[in-house]
């Protein structure tokens, strides 16, 4: 793994409204084969810091670096080879297949045609996400967890050093959320591609994430191993809620206790 950190976001600051800040002087860096796990409450900004450090929403302060370069200084398509995004909610909203939509990854790339390399790497991409049986399926008839690999696999066409991720198990069964996260850690280490993610479920985040950070109130409430910042404390701290922390097999489980 590299020591030289890919991604650096440095004292972000945002808000919709002046007087009201969603992220307040926040700061994470990401390197190269890692899996950064994104924590907090729901409306605790960070979808909004996600937006902010691919470049969708503008910070009122702060900067986003991708090896050292400053993304502000570049246009959309160029932050596009840098930075992959798979929002939250990826609807539909007109038909098309899988393969279609995969190749969108290629659009940064592309002139005002798909290259024999930019389809290369678009079935490349698809057998890697096990999509070969759904390539010419309309998407719009494709299941949640069959969909969300096809997003990941249109971020993994755009050949970006880092991807980005808000909640890509939210709505998925047992099945579809590990393979999701197998798939993305496989890539991660074996490709030595940064990984920023939004996760909600402490397990899977302590199973898959080589480290978290916390956010709450605004600011930055915790950061660094994923077994050190899963504790009883910081927990009960972030979600108001009681539980009982233990260690197996080397990695920490979190029980919630009823109130």
């Amino acid at each position: 793994m590299s020591t030289a950190a890919s991604l650096a976001a440095e004292h972000l600051t945002f808000g919709y409204k002046a007087e009201r800040k969603i992220l307040d002087d926040v700061s994470l860096e990401l390197r190269a084969g890692e899996v950064l796990g994104l924590l907090g409450p729901n409306g605790t900004g960070k979808t909004t810091l996600l937006r902010c450090i691919a470049r969708l929403l503008r910070p009122a302060r702060g900067t986003v670096r991708v090896s050292g370069e400053d993304l502000s200084a570049l246009g959309a398509g160029e932050v596009a080879k840098r930075i992959a995004y798979v929002p939250q909610y990826n609807t539909a909203s007109f038909g098309m297949t899988a393969l279609q939509a995969v190749l969108m990854g290629r659009l940064p790339y592309a002139g005002h045609r798909y290259s024999a390399r930019d389809e290369e790497i678009a079935f490349h991409v698809i057998r890697r996400m096990e999509l070969e049986p759904f390539a010419l399926r309309n998407i719009k008839e494709m299941s949640g967890g069959e969909r969300q690999r096809v997003f990941i696999a249109r971020a993994l066409a755009q050949q970006t050093r880092i991807i980005i991720l808000d909640e890509p198990t939210a709505s998925l069964d047992l099945h579809n959320q590990l393979f999701i996260l197998q798939i993305i850690t496989e890539i991660a280490k074996r490709d030595g591609i940064a990984i920023l993610l939004t996760i909600h479920d402490l397990n899977l985040a302590s199973l898959f994430c080589d480290r978290l950070l916390m956010l709450k109130n605004a600011h930055v409430f915790a950061r660094g191993a994923a077994q050190d910042v899963l504790t009883e404390e910081n927990i009960a701290a972030m979600y108001g809620v009681e539980t009982r922390v233990s260690v197996a097999d080397g990695y920490k489980h979190v029980r919630l206790l009823k109130p």
